[in-house]
């Protein structure tokens, strides 16, 4: 099973550094010998598919990329999500 749930791509920062915009993606795939399902996360210059890298996270790594995520909103003065 594979399944995507979220993605989006990201512009070019506003700086002189030459950064090329870069897409994300989220799902879920089943896709292993011996594990539950995991979260999968890409992230890949835009017009670069198939070249980007690819974390497989079980629930914990995922949680934590959550908080990590939400600790860095809180930095910024945004709202932290849900």
């Amino acid at each position: 099973m594979r399944r995507s749930i979220d993605d989006a791509v990201i512009p070019a920062p506003p700086t002189d550094d030459p950064s090329p915009a870069v897409c994300w993606s989220v799902g879920i795939s089943d896709d292993y010998d011996a594990a539950a399902p995991r979260v999968r996360v890409t992230v890949e210059e835009q017009g670069a598919p198939g070249t980007g890298i690819v974390v497989h996270l079980d629930g914990d790594g995922a949680r934590r990329l959550r908080l990590a995520l939400a600790s860095a909103l809180g930095e910024l003065g945004e709202e932290r999500g849900r």
